[in-house]
């Protein structure tokens, strides 16, 4: 229930069942209008953004009409009207401006000392994010992602690439705060979310149509019920995918088979094959890169036809993303019939990924989304793939020419539209619920069209911004964001400088992503630099114990997964979940999770430890590994490799399931 106040003439408080969220005085203005001048610039997905400012006006409040509230300045031409009305149990604000001019909008929301926010996205360095900006702009997470890390340093000194702690695949202009109220813009231009006030939260937005959603609830489900009822909630994961492990393996058929025979024969599950190179491989500086040419390359991986038909039980996994490769089939064929995003002067935009260049195909063109959806139904489901990598939809530049509009104002939507397109395909080739299709970028919409994330190019380190802590971190603020089924490369990817990937590394990862939906691995862009799964027969015993956990907690997991199915309630939640007025629940630096209700997991995220501290919320938990029972509060417990941290509810109805955990 929402209401309107008006204490004193130029003045208004907007209360959400009973919470102030707006509030508007001639000293205190809630609302800004102005121009400005954007520089954005693009290098291999990596972006600087600038901002010139030149008129920011502070609005007076003149009255509510009806179901809109009017303001006005005397530098503006005409009336900025902001509409409200509820629905689905959600209070919409639609602003409107008269004076086209006008590019720029500043909403500033009530805040309190002591709140917390958290969401925007799959954010990996910050779970409160009181006390910084975050720019809403889909881009590459960047390497290393901590101006103060030599690993940035490195990476920025190289091409730009370091990333910083904002930068991320999947933004999203929404926020969750403690006092139990969501905001979210439905807006796809750029924005800010800036938490560094005490008392407001300011959005800014590169357009004056402001489109806000705000929504209140009871408890931290409720209000996530609501927001994925706004945004769409993700499907039932089939079986398979959450069973055993998906082995990421290329190098051609023989190899493929051959390391996952190795696996198996060591009592790993072997659930998935995943084969990113299906389509042929090209080696550049960076490492092992892809060709970018959506067809089955026989010469590397003969008869994979026949062997995917050949055994029902094996799902293998390909590869595909958005660009192509100059040059290609697939690229000369989209070039002729003038499917790729344009430049100003109506030539095709193809851009440097490093080493080699592509064509961006135009999913705001009607014809071209059916072509590359086809390309999807044909080349990859008509092979027999069960699922693969839906990579990239960072690369739109702000400068491009699409069919449905400009980059600048299409760029933060690209990721959705891509999400759109393989869910298409899957849906048309009558696949859905057996095919999953995994993506690194998203964006608000995303919900209803992904069936999988994952976190994306974490380093091969421990590292908190963007190691195995980060992963964390990333599940849960995305979690927060309505998306709730995550995953991510165990061991990492980024494989570059002195980083690289050693056995502890890649078994402590393992035993994370063991307690999450879906286990997978990834050899990284230089295989050769890291320690795989396959390597040792020491580590193939060890992986497969942990899959062994996996799957006997898979009743746990599939009940987690068709409530945020159902409901929208993430698999893996914040431990504010489970005691909300803790300060420690926000503890980013805990890296500790709920998964689902009644299991809580601290994973070991540095090197070297056999011992663990952490925080556990009020009641009693079960140790998982002794049976000890512990109270609510800070404990330090054993963590050796095999047994990282992880305490169930006393009394949970799933209290047996749990104890056959204790006896592998």
């Amino acid at each position: 229930m929402f209401r309107f106040d008006y204490p004193a003439e130029g003045s208004f408080t907007l209360t959400l069942d009973g919470r102030v969220i707006l509030r508007h005085s001639g000293e205190e203005p809630a609302l800004f209008l102005g121009r400005g001048r954007e520089d954005i610039r693009m290098f291999r997905g990596n972006f600087t953004i600038r901002d010139r400012v030149d008129e920011r006006l502070a609005l007076r409040f003149l009255g509510a009409d009806g179901d809109s509230l009017r303001f006005g300045s005397p530098a503006l031409e005409g009336e900025y009207r902001l509409r409200f009305f509820e629905q689905d149990g959600l209070l919409h604000l639609d602003g409107a401006c008269e004076d086209t001019r006008v590019n720029r909008l500043w909403l500033r929301l009530a805040a309190e000392a002591g709140e917390h926010v958290t969401g925007g996205g799959e954010q990996f360095s910050a779970l409160d994010l009181r006390g910084k900006l975050y720019p809403i702009w889909t881009r590459e997470q960047g390497v290393g992602r901590n101006k103060l890390t030599e690993v940035t340093r490195l990476a920025d000194a190289l091409d730009g690439s370091g990333g910083d702690y904002h930068t991320t695949f999947f933004p999203q202009p929404t926020f969750v705060s403690s006092r139990l109220y969501f905001a979210h813009l439905m807006n796809y231009e750029y924005a800010e979310l800036d938490f560094r006030e005490t008392g407001y939260h300011e959005i800014t937005l590169w357009t004056p149509a402001l489109r806000l959603v705000l929504g209140a609830g009871e408890d931290y489900p409720a209000l996530l019920e609501k927001l994925t009822g706004l945004l769409g909630r993700q499907p039932r994961l089939p079986a398979w995918a959450m069973k055993g492990l998906w082995l990421g393996v290329q190098g051609g058929t023989v190899r493929a088979c051959r390391m996952a025979e190795r696996c198996r024969k060591g009592g790993v599950d072997i659930s998935a094959v995943w084969i990113q190179d299906w389509e042929g491989k090209r080696v550049t500086s960076f490492g092992k890169r892809l060709q970018w040419d959506w067809r089955w390359n026989r010469e590397l991986y003969p008869e994979l036809d026949k062997l995917i038909a050949g055994d029902p039980s094996m799902a293998w996994m390909g590869y595909i993303n958005p660009y192509l490769v100059e040059g290609g089939v697939l690229f000369r064929e989209a070039a002729e019939r003038g499917y790729f995003v344009k430049r100003a002067d109506g030539t095709d935009y193809l851009f440097d990924f490093g080493e080699y260049d592509c064509g961006v195909v135009d999913l705001t063109l009607p014809a071209a989304f059916d072509w590359y959806k086809n390309v999807i139904k044909t080349n990859l489901i008509g092979l027999g793939f069960k699922g693969w990598m839906a990579d990239f939809g960072e690369y739109l530049p702000a400068d491009a020419v699409c069919c449905g509009g400009s980059g600048l104002a299409l760029h933060n939507a690209w990721p959705m539209l891509w999400a759109k397109c393989n869910r298409e395909a899957v849906e048309e080739a009558g696949k859905l619920g057996e095919c999953v299709f995994f993506m690194r970028a998203g964006a608000a919409g995303s919900q209803r069209w992904a069936t999988l994330i994952w976190a994306g190019d974490q380093c091969v380190d421990w590292s908190a911004d963007d190691g195995l802590p980060s992963v964390v971190t990333a599940a849960l603020t995305l979690g927060m964001s309505g998306y709730g089924l995550h995953t991510c490369d165990a061991g990492g990817y980024t494989t570059l400088f002195h980083l690289h990937r050693d056995e502890e590394l890649l078994l402590r990862w393992l035993e994370f992503a063991c307690f999450t939906p879906v286990m997978r691995t990834h050899e990284g862009n230089r295989p050769d630099s890291n320690v795989q799964l396959y390597d040792s027969e020491r580590v193939i015993a060890a992986s497969a114990r942990l899959v062994s956990l996996h799957n006997t907690i898979l009743p746990y997991l599939e009940a987690c997964v068709e409530e945020n199915s159902a409901r929208g309630i993430p698999v893996m939640r914040p431990l504010f979940f489970a005691e909300p007025d803790a300060p420690e629940a926000w503890d980013r630096d805990l890296f500790s999770y709920l998964l689902g209700p009644d299991v809580l997991v601290a994973p070991v995220v540095e090197p070297g430890a056999d011992t663990r501290a952490l925080w556990l919320p009020a009641g009693d938990w079960v140790h998982l590994w002794s049976g000890a029972v512990c109270a609510g509060g800070r404990h330090t417990v054993d963590a050796p490799l095999g047994k990282p941290p992880v305490f169930y509810r006393a009394g949970s109805p799933w209290t047996s399931l749990f104890e056959r955990l204790r006896e592998r």
